[in-house]
This record gives C-alpha cells, sequence and structure tokens, in this order.
C-alpha cells in the first residue's frame, strides 16, 4: 500500500509538471505583425519566401530587447486596419504614415521616419509633375495608402483635374506599368521610389503637392502596455547602433 501510494503521488506531480508546461505555452503570445508584402526597403518578402526590410527587422530587435516574440504576416494593405482591429493581427510595423484619421481607429508609436509624397516615371521621361497630372492622363498609386485618398480628395474632387487614378495592390505593381507605358507616372512615398530607381528604368519627376508625412507602428487603442513596450523598445532602438546599420542595409545601400 505504502508503495503504491508512492507511486500515485509520483504520477499526481508528474501530471502536474505536464499541466504547468502546457499552460506556460499556451501563455507565451505571439505577437503578428500585419506587413505589405511588397513594400521595399520597408517591408516585403524575399525570394526564399521569408519576411524582411527595414521594419521587418527592427521589430526583430525591439522584440528581443523587450522579451516578446512576434512573427511576420504578410496582407493586403488596404484591409490592413481592420484586419488589427479584428485581432487577426497585433501591431503593423510596415510603413505606415501616421494621419489623424488613422488616430481615430488605431494607436501609434512615436515616429521613427519622415517621408516624402513623390511622381515616378520613366527614367527617360520628360514630362514634369504638372504635366503628368494632366487632363486624359493615367496615374498610378496603391490602394489603401495615404496618397491615394488625398489624390482622389484634393486634385479630382477639389481640384477637378481630370486625369484617371489606377489603383494597384502594391507600389512595384505600378512601377511595371510606368515601364510598360500603361501610366504616366506612380504616385507614391520617397523610399520606395528610390529603392525602385536603383532597380528599375525610372526616376523621381516630383511632388504633387502632398505634405511630408511620418512613419509610425500601429496597434489596437486598448492595448496600452503593449504599446508601452513597443515605444520603449523603439527608442532604444534608435539610439543603438544597430539603428544606423539597419539604415545603412536597407534604406541607403
Amino acid at each position: 500500500m505504502r508503495r503504491k501510494g508512492f507511486w500515485g503521488v509520483v504520477l499526481v506531480l508528474m501530471s502536474l509538471l505536464v499541466l504547468s508546461a502546457t499552460f506556460a505555452v499556451a501563455a507565451e503570445k505571439v505577437y503578428i505583425n500585419g506587413i505589405d508584402a511588397n513594400f521595399p526597403p520597408f517591408a516585403y518578402v524575399d525570394k526564399s519566401g521569408v519576411p524582411d526590410g527595414f521594419d521587418v527587422k527592427a521589430l526583430d530587435w525591439i522584440a528581443k530587447e523587450m522579451g516578446f516574440k512576434v512573427k511576420h504576416q504578410p496582407m493586403d494593405w488596404d484591409g490592413i486596419v481592420p484586419s488589427l482591429k479584428a485581432k487577426k493581427i497585433d501591431i503593423v510595423a510596415s510603413g505606415m504614415s501616421i494621419t489623424d484619421e488613422r488616430r481615430k481607429e488605431v494607436s501609434f508609436t512615436v515616429p521613427y521616419y519622415k517621408i516624402k509624397q513623390i511622381l515616378v516615371g520613366k527614367k527617360d521621361s520628360k514630362v514634369t509633375p504638372e504635366k503628368a497630372l494632366a487632363d486624359g492622363n493615367k496615374i498610378g498609386v496603391q490602394r489603401g495608402t495615404t496618397e491615394a485618398k488625398w489624390i482622389e480628395e484634393n486634385l479630382i474632387k477639389k481640384a477637378g483635374k481630370k486625369f484617371e487614378l489606377v489603383q494597384y495592390d502594391s507600389a512595384p505593381l505600378a512601377i511595371e506599368d510606368v515601364i510598360n507605358g500603361r501610366i504616366v507616372a506612380a504616385a507614391m512615398d520617397d523610399q520606395p521610389a528610390l529603392d525602385a530607381a536603383k532597380k528599375k528604368p525610372v526616376k523621381i519627376l516630383g511632388g504633387f503637392g502632398m505634405k511630408d508625412e511620418e512613419y509610425g507602428y500601429a496597434v489596437r487603442k486598448e492595448d496600452t502596455e503593449f504599446l508601452k513596450k513597443v515605444n520603449e523598445g523603439l527608442k532604444k532602438l534608435m539610439k543603438s547602433p544597430y539603428w544606423a546599420e539597419l539604415k545603412k542595409n536597407y534604406i541607403d545601400k
């Protein structure tokens, strides 16, 4: 009887250890970062199918520094805020502009990068931004972006411009149609444009009147503790030598 009692205690203890380990694994949350799969140099999926880019590596560093785990999930950009609010993802670290309209739906970290909005045309093109926006021309833009909304509201509706705005799933797709002549120019952030100009026969034509913007990482409004953690990690990152290394590897190369 004593022997049976002993093994009974052992089995109970082993069961408790297994249950404790199971609960520990279940409690270890992995935060999902929603990214644009085709937005170099900030976020993209490389040839081997692995998420990469300035923001991907930055958030990896922050997660390691602040003691949480992160996974990067490519998804359609025009649905990224609804996906965040619906808890399909937990953060957006993928070249997202901070705007008053977006602030109504999500919370942003401190800004970490300032960008300009420009037009991209063929490398041998002599067209100016003004001529590119002339009546009858076609201008490309990525759907769901701040530039798409600004052009629609300010140039087409308010200013009465008569060019056609063609929307794409990604900025690089718009670049391809600039190259093949389907559109006269594409509107986008300056850093992705500069990245494209290094690889494709395109160039920056100039601005089109939209104000400069700043990037920030977005989280749900109720996730205040997570926002504090990411903010603290982002501030540490921007003061670290790795920040300069990231810029060198992804933006200034």
